[in-house]
């Protein structure tokens, strides 16, 4: 009984299933130690997900294709509806706010980590294995050479207390204004109706930190601002 339910078609489908769990979660592993938004779970479902679906391209139709000979499949199909629609998951991982995009880099290796299903699904481990080795030096070795290139900028966090009647999105689109590049952004609200802002910014010169910090003392609305450099 065994047997029959543990053929070499079942074993090798695990196989891959689990071949791509360990790489896809590898890619995962990293987003999730920099806290993106799509992290360790994400990636494993898409990767897993996308070698299901290969492997339902490759061996789900064999049935109708013996048994009847008028019934023809492109076993390349789905495989392109995956590479296309996985493209709608990753959108939701970019977030837009003025002049400052996130999120495309975590967008990028979503719909890698679909590439590698795709390719472990079929069989082509050693491919897989080559390019999870590629694109974990990229994002992370290469992650830390963008820092050390963004060193001459100041990197500044502000955290503000803002009064409970100042809207939140014109306050910070007044803030977009100045030469700044916000690298995070948080939103808190205490008991006491305030809205606590801590923003992680980029300026290419300090001065222009101190003129942002400025105008934000001026700000009637504000009840509490720290500024560090980093």
């Amino acid at each position: 009984m065994l047997e029959e339910i543990f053929d070499l078609e079942f074993i090798e489908a695990i196989t891959k299933l689990m071949i791509a769990l360990t790489l896809s979660g590898l890619i995962g592993l990293e987003r999730e130690m920099n806290r993106h938004s799509a992290g360790f779970r994400t990636h494993i479902l898409v990767g897993i997900s996308s070698c299901l679906m290969m492997l339902l391209s490759i061996n789900g139709f064999e049935h109708f294709i013996e048994t009847y000979d008028n019934v023809q499949f492109d076993p390349a199909r789905i495989p392109s509806y995956v590479i296309s629609g996985i493209g709608f998951l990753g959108a939701g991982t970019i977030i837009v706010n003025g002049r400052t995009v996130r999120g495309l880099t975590t967008a990028a290796s979503i719909w890698a980590v679909a590439g590698l299903g795709l390719i472990i699904g079929i069989g082509m481990y050693k491919e897989a294995i080559v390019t999870t080795i590629i694109i974990l030096i990229s994002l992370v070795l290469l992650n830390k050479l963008e820092k050390i290139i963004h060193r001459k900028n100041h990197q500044i966090v502000f955290e503000i207390k803002l009064a409970e009647d100042k809207n939140s999105a014109d306050f910070l689109e007044q803030i977009q204004s100045f030469p700044i590049e916000i690298k995070e952004l948080d939103i808190t609200k205490d008991n006491n109706g305030y809205r606590k802002i801590k923003m992680f910014v980029d300026v290419s010169h300090k001065k222009k930190g101190l003129s942002l910090h400025e105008w934000l003392l001026e700000q009637k609305d504000i009840e509490k601002i720290k500024m560090r450099f980093h």
